[in-house]
C-alpha cells in the first residue's frame, strides 16, 4: 500500500502500526479506526461547500455550547472534536471503516455457501478490475450512511498499492456497482480533525 495512503489514514485517526506490506488483504486487515469518517463538504448544484454544515448536527452542537465558546475556545474545540470523532451509529453522514472479506466465488467459504449462484463472476469482472488468474474476492472497507452504503476493493486488483474503490448499495447489492476512485482518492474525501477545525473556526470566528 502506498505510503501516502497510510499517512492519510493516520491523519484521519486510523492505526497502521501493524501494516507490514505483505499484501493488500493483510494490509487492510491490519488497519483499525477508533472513530468514524466524515466526508469533506463538496460543491453541489444547490450549495457551495463553504455554505454547507460540515457534519450533520454540528450547528446544534455550536448552539448548545455557545457559552463555552465565548468563555474558552480551546476547550470548546476540544469538546467538539471529542463529540464527533468517535465510533458512533448516530446518523451524521459518516462512514465506518471496515475490513470484512466477501468471497461469494470462493468455494469452501461461508460467503460462498450463503450466496452461491446469486451472481456470475464474469458479470462482476465487467466492472471490477481483477487479475484473471485469481478467483475474484473483495473486502468491504466502509459502511456509509449515504449512497452507496457499501464500499469495497478487489483483493486481486492489478494495482495493489493503490487499488480501485467500488461502491454498491444494499438495495441493489452487487447488481449495480459504481466506481469510487482509487484508494488514495477515497481517503482524501474525508476530513481530518484539523481540517474540520479549520472549517469551523473560519465560520465561527469570522462573526466575532
Amino acid at each position: 500500500m502506498k505510503q501516502a495512503i497510510l499517512e492519510r489514514i493516520k491523519a484521519l485517526g486510523g492505526n497502521v502500526d501493524q501494516v507490514e506490506g505483505k499484501s493488500l488483504k493483510e494490509d487492510l486487515k491490519a488497519i483499525s479506526f477508533d472513530t468514524v469518517l466524515y466526508p469533506m463538504p463538496r460543491d453541489t448544484p444547490w450549495a457551495k461547500a463553504s455554505d454547507q454544515e460540515p457534519i450533520a448536527g454540528i450547528g446544534d452542537f455550536v448552539e448548545e455550547n455557545r457559552a463555552l465558546f465565548q468563555k474558552d475556545k480551546v476547550r470548546f474545540y476540544d469538546q467538539m472534536l471529542s463529540h464527533f470523532y468517535k465510533l458512533t451509529k448516530e446518523p451524521q453522514g459518516q462512514t465506518i471503516f471496515m475490513n470484512e472479506l466477501f468471497t461469494p466465488f470462493t468455494e469452501g467459504t461461508a460467503t460462498f455457501e450463503e450466496w452461491q449462484g446469486e451472481w456470475e463472476e464474469a458479470t462482476w469482472r465487467q466492472t471490477i478490475k481483477a487479475q484473471t488468474s485469481e478467483v475474484l474476492e473483495v473486502m468491504f472497507i466502509g459502511h456509509s450512511y449515504s449512497y452507496p452504503d457499501h464500499l469495497f476493493v478487489c483483493l486481486t486488483d492489478p494495482n495493489p498499492d493503490n487499488p480501485q474503490v467500488y461502491g454498491t448499495d444494499h438495495e441493489v447489492f452487487f447488481d449495480e456497482i459504481s466506481l469510487e476512485g482509487t484508494l488514495e482518492e477515497y481517503f482524501l474525501r474525508f476530513m481530518t480533525k484539523d481540517e474540520l477545525l479549520a472549517i469551523v473556526q473560519s465560520k465561527l470566528e469570522s462573526y466575532e
